[in-house]
């Protein structure tokens, strides 16, 4: 069988983290199929909530985490067009046959009127079934006049692959319209007859469109086309576990984690990783592994908590599997994360600097942070010194003379190499009688007066011998002892 699934977003902002899901798992399915193939289509109908740009954000965000479609825009293909509103006459075509059968009506009923019987329910306390208000003689329908579908509620069953059997009762068909006045089709049309001209075999989208099966089963059948596999997707929950992700809820768009330093691998990752799992302990997937491994039975039905530490531990993994690989081309996409202060010195000093520092990073952007005293020389923080846990039982006399021993040894090196300088650290950690925490500790918060910073032999190299010798000789200058 060949796999043909569809990723059909809306052009109304950024993508968010479920949409993006939604975007992943048909994906893997189409890449499993040798002869699979993954559409992109923009369902821009709703023009009231189009956002200029979004198509291209759209894009670029499928392209940036590795998932290029085989058909849509840009590429073209065998089912355009890909966008719906330059497919109207298509809608229109299939509407007709609709009319030919008995089955959609034009309704000239005033939105004032269906106002009136919505309200007549409401205080009936009843669900509104607008079929139960069904007009009597309805006018020849031309684009211009909404167009309802004709009901024809009864029980229906059908199969779902991640929520198996279930069944649709009467109450949950009703006389949708399917072309609005404005000439557009309505989602619950448009969908249904795209996916039918491009020959999808799977649809994915997420649980919340379960309770409109009936309406959708009712137009399969009156289009008299083969339904689809269905996979309706758990939803993706808050961190508390208790209600659907929203945009309250601490989650950001993938354009914003891009900018934080999230890795495509890393997202991609994530996000399949959320609601689905190959039955293994594994939690480091590649693109290819997903590919391989991923199976819709695998999906669970209960809801995945967020948990975007997660995800920035998983960055920080992918970080250090993408060093090993390649360090260069990992290297080169950290251009856009670095002090502004680092624009002054050259590729290779910097190259040398994330060359010992990436296996701390847990996102690209942790670079602003954590190299700037590379650069630059740190302000003297005599605080940050004398209230170190490892250094504060220490007086200013004894901190000063580990320090001046520290800056006579280093300055006897004829060899500044970070094989040299363990040796000679090693060295005068012995001198000092001192324990590892504080002489080491001592001389790492004097170069860089930063909480964090790499092995301090591999600083020192990358620091130099004349910014190394001088940052020491200011704190033991500031200790008034030089």
């Amino acid at each position: 069988m060949k796999v043909v699934t569809r990723f059909a977003p809306s052009p109304t902002g950024y993508i968010h983290i479920g949409n993006l899901r939604s975007a992943i798992y048909p994906y893997l399915l189409a890449k499993q199929n040798e002869e699979g193939s993954y559409i992109l289509r923009i369902e821009d109908t709703d023009q009231a909530r189009y956002v200029e740009g979004a198509t291209e954000l759209i894009e670029d965000t499928l392209q940036w985490i590795g998932l290029d479609w085989d058909e849509g825009p840009i590429k073209g293909g065998d089912h355009g067009p890909y966008f719906q509103t330059q497919r109207k006459e298509i809608y229109i075509e299939w509407a007709k046959k609709l009319i030919a059968k008995g089955r959609a009506y034009a309704d000239p009923t005033p939105s004032e009127q269906i106002a009136k019987y919505r309200e007549e329910t409401n205080k009936a306390k009843k669900a509104f079934l607008y079929r139960n208000y069904r007009p009597e003689n309805t006018p020849e329908w031309e684009p211009g006049m909404p167009l309802r579908f004709k009901a024809d509620p009864k029980d229906r069953d059908y199969h779902d692959e991640v929520f198996g059997d279930l069944h649709m009762g009467p109450e949950t068909q009703d006389d949708i319209i399917l072309i609005k006045a404005d000439g557009l089709p309505t989602y619950n049309f448009a969908h249904i007859v795209d996916d039918a001209t491009m020959g999808i075999t799977h649809i994915f989208r997420g649980q919340e469109y379960l309770p409109s099966m009936g309406n959708y089963l009712a137009l399969y059948e009156a289009l008299g086309v083969d339904t689809p596999k269905f996979v309706h997707l758990p939803h993706i929950l808050a961190p508390a576990g208790n209600k659907k992700l929203g945009k309250r809820d601490g989650a950001k768009s993938a354009v914003d984690y891009r900018a934080d330093g999230i890795l495509p691998e890393a997202m991609l990752n994530f996000l399949a990783c959320l609601g689905w799992n190959d039955g293994t302990e594994d939690e480091i997937y590649s693109k290819q592994d997903l590919i391989e491994k991923f199976s819709l039975d695998r999906i669970q039905r209960a809801g995945a908590r967020y948990d975007e530490q997660k995800l920035i531990w998983l960055n920080g993994q992918w970080i250090r599997r993408l060093f090993t690989e390649d360090p260069k081309a990992l290297f080169a996409r950290t251009k856009d994360f670095w002090p502004e202060i680092a624009a002054k010195v050259s590729e290779e000093e910097k190259y040398k600097v994330f060359c010992i520092i990436y296996d701390r990073l847990k996102t690209l952007s942790d670079l602003r942070t954590m190299t700037t005293y590379f650069f630059e020389d740190p302000n003297v923080d005599m605080d940050m010194l004398t209230t170190n846990k490892a250094l504060k039982k220490l007086s200013e006399k004894e901190l000063c003379d580990i320090l001046k021993l520290a800056a006579d040894g280093l300055a006897e090196l004829n060899e500044w190499s970070a094989e040299m300088l363990q040796n000679k650290l090693n060295e005068l950690l012995e001198k000092s009688g001192q324990k590892p925490a504080v002489f080491f500790g001592l001389v790492r918060l004097s170069v860089s007066f930063a909480p964090f910073s790499p092995a301090l032999h591999d600083t020192l190299s990358v620091l130099g011998r004349e910014k190394t010798l001088a940052r020491l000789h200011a704190v033991i200058t500031a200790f008034g002892r030089d």
